[in-house]
């Protein structure tokens, strides 16, 4: 009888976004998948940097994985994708580079935002590999990796089932940060709310749920945590979610959950993170003059923004 090991779980914190990066391994044939990663972005400089990306590799080198599939969970709203970038450098001669996965209604999503930023539609066609379906399921090496559909943060959201792992992105967090907004276009928080409850919460008690960010709250004299953490088990988040927990009912979560997305500000690199991950990761096309620009909204009261402009001729 062959006994199937579990999954190696490296979990990866980049502190800029706070978000939780995945490589998940068979430890038999050391076959592995990257999940959610980061490109670094300096938004006072409109740079793009690769020092968090380039520790991945070094990581996957250094613990000769080989790498089968670059994972997203959704088109990220906070920081930018180093999918695009790690398939490169991944690039072997003579094997195929691993493809960049994401569910199958990303399309929803790249031509909603395709619209607002301007974005042509050559530069997001095709931009992933393999889109997703419900219940797919990708290989790494003897494990078994199974498509989680988890919308209401974002419509084309998914997870993934590894082993007694699921990696969930920005659905659900850790219990003492709650559950992701819904405000983006497309998301619902009734639809969150039964995400969670009738899929993430109807798992084993034991399962590992893996979240996509982590805020730690810092120091305070009542003793919490001050390190990121990344997983609690599906028995702790729904015993303590503080948004989605047990005796919490779904009209409750709705009110409270639209009503707390209201105060939200919007995520710091929002306008730059999405035109990207539509990309895929990919660079925007140069310009005659070879610069690649990203379009930001300008925020401009009517009332009070009069240069008294004639007009002219």
């Amino acid at each position: 009888m062959v006994v199937s090991q579990p999954p190696n779980v490296e979990s990866i914190f980049e502190p800029n976004t706070g978000t939780w990066q995945y490589i998940v391994s068979d430890a038999v044939t050391n076959d592995a998948v990257v999940i959610d990663s980061v490109l670094d972005y300096e938004a006072s400089t409109n740079a793009i940097g690769n020092a968090n990306a380039e520790r991945l590799l070094t990581l996957i080198k250094e613990r000769g994985y080989n790498i089968v599939a670059i994972l997203e969970t959704h088109a990220h709203a906070d920081h930018l994708t180093a999918a695009r970038y790690l398939q490169q450098r991944l690039l072997r001669r003579g094997k195929p580079s691993p493809p960049i996965c994401i569910g199958k209604r990303i399309a929803q999503v790249q031509h909603t935002f395709a619209i607002k930023y301007g974005v042509p539609e050559a530069e997001y066609a095709g931009a992933f590999d393999r889109l997703l379906d419900d219940d797919d399921d990708i290989r790494i090496g003897r494990l078994h990796c199974k498509v989680l559909h988890l919308p209401g943060h974002t419509p084309d959201h998914i997870g993934y089932v590894i082993g007694h792992n699921v990696f969930v992105g920005d659905s659900l967090f850790l219990p003492d940060v709650g559950s992701a907004r819904c405000d983006f276009p497309g998301g619902d928080a009734r639809t969150l709310f039964r995400s969670v409850t009738e899929k993430l919460y109807a798992l084993p008690d034991h399962y590992r749920i893996f979240v996509g960010h982590d805020y730690p709250p810092g120091v305070n004299v009542k003793g919490d945590r001050t390190e990121p953490r990344a997983f609690a088990t599906v028995a702790e988040q729904r015993r303590d979610n503080k948004h989605i927990r047990g005796g919490v009912n779904e009209s409750e979560f709705i009110a409270w959950r639209t009503e707390r997305d209201a105060t939200l500000a919007e995520p710091r690199l929002m306008h730059q993170s999405l035109q990207f991950n539509i990309r895929g990761g990919r660079l925007p096309e140069a310009s005659e003059h070879g610069h690649r620009f990203l379009h930001l909204p300008l925020k401009v009261s009517d009332e009070v923004w009069d240069w008294g402009f004639a007009p002219q001729g």
